[in-house]
């Protein structure tokens, strides 16, 4: 990916038996996780040293409180082997190839190889381009711990209690083959490009033991986890998440994003849990709309992004001077008894529906310490009252335990679950 690192990368026929087959962390935060950054070791490369690398390994996973890249490209996956040794193995091979990767380093032996009649060991779509801060997240899904009433690894008994099946919302109109996967994981870069080659790699070297099960790219991010950056608009054209944890705040993160050693089980402790929400935007419907219908729904004004009343973005906003169905007054924690999420969203676009109408709006991310004290109380009380709803529908749907990040060279994602 990058020319400054010409090392040889360790042969991934030789150390993880990857044989040429296969199809799909360090917090950068500042404060008392910043020692996170640290622990990249030579596994970060020199491309660190440009600023364009991103550290692997860390405290908690890279991803979440990391600033926010520019483009993302999110992968469900369901595990098709049945073998519970197969699948260790899997999670060490995209470990080694996903420290690999957000180094700016070629996956295995590289795009070329050591020989010419096997596949090569990475894609090569990457060749030439930097790092562009490519974080890759890992997440499991409730279905790694038991489907259809089976204990598939003997993982059943370990499934955290915070990794609820989320319950139907009024409006939702899911749609299955868009929804759930036993693991997911989220690469996000300034590089579309960057991104997708990482989930391209992934997906190669789980051939036969785990298969794409949906995947969405990102554009635009719509919320920052920067302090005082400016906030994304997202497809409606509105600012919305202005009060988004920042990376910096980790006493906001340590309350409402990571996982605390008290809170179960043990092996979560540093991880969080994320849910995604494909929603569609009724943009024609919405570009039809009088700019005051607008700002009433949102409780925004378009253009400063102010609360309404207000005269800039960050001012404290007034609740009560806003409709009482407005999107920020119901999404305020004040009106969730403190709910609080950290949203990591990107718009998106997938052409048209067959009808003229635009497939986008938004892809919804959203880490929490707790599923039931986050994304539960508040997607309830939109879903029930929200004046936005009439312009968007939620069309996907997941939820994932995200382990905490990997410590070092000797460990892998998930390790502490299968201890």
């Amino acid at each position: 990916m990058t020319e400054q690192d010409t090392r040889p990368g360790p042969s991934r026929r030789t150390l993880l038996g990857w044989g040429g087959a296969g199809l799909a962390l360090g917090a950068a935060v500042a404060g008392g996780t910043a020692a996170a950054l640290d622990l990249g070791g030579e596994d970060a490369g020199p491309a660190a040293a440009g600023g364009d690398a991103v550290p692997f390994h860390g405290v908690h996973q890279a991803g979440i409180a990391t600033p926010v890249q520019d483009r993302l490209h999110f992968a469900a996956f369901d595990v098709t082997t049945t073998d519970r040794a197969k699948l260790i193995a899997l999670l060490k091979e995209w470990t080694a190839a996903a420290a690999a990767m957000t180094a700016g380093r070629e996956v295995g032996t590289g795009a070329v190889g050591d020989n010419d009649e096997l596949p090569p060991d990475d894609t090569g779509e990457a060749l030439g381009l930097k790092p562009s801060r490519l974080t890759l997240t890992f997440g499991i899904g409730p279905g790694l711990f038991e489907k259809d009433g089976k204990d598939r690894f003997g993982l059943k008994s370990r499934r955290p209690e915070a990794l609820v099946d989320l319950p139907p919302f009024p409006g939702d109109n899911l749609d299955p083959a868009r929804s759930g996967g036993d693991l997911c994981v989220q690469a996000c870069a300034d590089d579309p490009q960057v991104a997708v080659h990482a989930i391209r790699n992934l997906a190669r070297i789980a051939m036969g033991r785990a298969a794409v099960r949906w995947s969405q790219l990102g554009f635009g991010k719509t919320s920052s986890t920067t302090p005082d950056a400016q906030t994304p608009r997202n497809m409606l054209g509105f600012k919305d998440g202005t009060r988004n944890i920042a990376g910096t705040e980790t006493d906001r993160l340590d309350k409402h994003v990571w996982v605390g050693e008290k809170d179960g089980p043990a092996w979560m402790a540093g991880g969080s849990y994320v849910v995604t929400r494909r929603i569609r935007m009724h943009i024609e419907t919405w570009d039809r709309t009088s700019l005051k219908e607008q700002e009433d729904v949102f409780g925004r004004t378009k253009a400063e992004g102010a609360p309404i009343g207000k005269q800039r973005e960050h001012d404290e906003p007034n609740l009560k001077a806003m409709k009482p169905d407005a999107h920020v007054r119901l999404a305020h924690p004040d009106s969730n008894s403190g709910a609080t999420i950290l949203r990591r969203g990107y718009s998106f676009t997938d052409g048209t529906d067959g009808l003229g109408r635009l497939d986008a709006g938004l892809f919804f991310i959203a880490y929490q310490r707790d599923v039931r004290d986050g994304f539960i109380p508040v997607q309830t009380r939109l879903s029930r009252s929200d004046a936005l709803n009439e312009y968007i529908q939620h069309v996907g749907s997941a939820v994932f335990a995200v382990p905490p990040g990997v410590r070092d060279k000797d460990d892998w994602w998930g390790r502490a679950l299968f201890a």
